[in-house]
């Protein structure tokens, strides 16, 4: 227990037996039940775990492979079932401090948070640490997971340290969270369907010699297609069908506008070049106009949006 929290730890691991001993080794004694969930690994990541005799563990495994997603739905069920407060996700590979670990759970009992999670940038020393590839990916896609979230004070959105109230994951309907890794970016989106509030703790990298699965490319193609999709979803769902808001028609009313704009610009600039007459003034007010409003109806938008961010 801690400070009257019944506390679970939900550890996804896919072929972790180098890293996973010492993962359960080291979590403090305020941890109530730690769930190991295998996701169908090739290797001794169940036996090692088991390994530890550790009371306090319970070893999941996954029908199939189904990603660090389906592996953390398994978990959270299990978690529930278990009767856990809190629920905190660490992953198997050890990157995550485990003496960090009060830290997320104080923003929700002390601070009244609903769902905390890490964040690598608020540690100076981390950013010295992290891959250089790495934190320009987080910065763009931090801004994409922003804008289809609708929490805008949140960065790093692809850290996976994070603990949660079970009594928001029982409102939440799990079945339909992405099981591969996005599924923390769309957690949040989620989460912000129902106001819950977000809170970032500081939490410094930590690199060792775990494999990272992640494919670069795939993640850099698929993410932002993924996040563009998410954040019309969720304006659809939360200022259309749920409560209409002057957010939806801004930002709906903007785009036309500045497409409208930008496209009838590219035509009259092709034309000239072309035929090389110039284009009347008139002309090109009719593009510049619309560019000028449809902009300024998206930043509004975006204001108004940020303004409704849970706090």
């Amino acid at each position: 227990m801690y400070k009257d929290s019944r506390i679970a730890v939900v550890v996804p691991a896919r072929n972790e037996a180098g890293h996973i001993g010492g993962v359960i080794k080291s979590m403090p004694q305020l941890v109530d039940d730690i769930v190991v969930v295998d996701d169908c690994s090739d290797d001794n990541t169940s036996d090692n775990a088991r390994a530890t005799r550790d009371p306090r563990v319970t070893i999941l495994a996954t029908p199939a492979q189904s990603g660090v997603g389906g592996a953390m739905v398994l978990g959270y069920r299990h978690a529930i079932e278990l009767g856990a407060d809190i629920v905190v996700k660490m992953d198997g590979d050890g990157q995550m401090p485990p003496e960090y670990l009060h830290c997320l759970l104080d923003a929700i009992i002390d601070q009244g948070f609903d769902y905390a999670k890490g964040n690598r940038f608020l540690a100076g020393e981390s950013i010295k640490v992290m891959p250089a590839h790495r934190v320009l990916g987080n910065i763009v896609l931090t801004f994409m997971t922003k804008l289809a979230s609708g929490y805008w004070q949140v960065f790093d959105p692809q850290n996976g340290y994070t603990a949660v109230r079970t009594t928001v994951l029982a409102s939440l309907d799990l079945g339909l969270l992405r099981r591969d890794y996005f599924f923390e970016n769309d957690m949040l989106i989620r989460l912000n369907f129902q106001r819950y509030r977000v809170k970032d703790v500081a939490m410094p990298a930590r690199y060792g010699d775990e494999r990272s699965e992640i494919n670069l490319f795939r993640v850099g193609v698929t993410f932002p297609v993924l996040l563009l999709r998410k954040f019309f979803y969720r304006i659809i769902q939360k200022y259309v069908l749920r409560d209409f808001s002057p957010i939806a028609l801004f930002l709906f009313l903007g785009m036309a506008l500045f497409l409208w704009g930008a496209g009838l610009g590219a035509y009259l600039w092709a034309r000239t070049i072309i035929t090389g007459l110039p284009t009347a003034t008139g002309t090109i007010m009719l593009s510049l106009l619309p560019l000028i409003l449809g902009f300024q109806l998206i930043l509004q938008a975006i204001v108004l949006d940020i303004q409704e961010s849970p706090k």
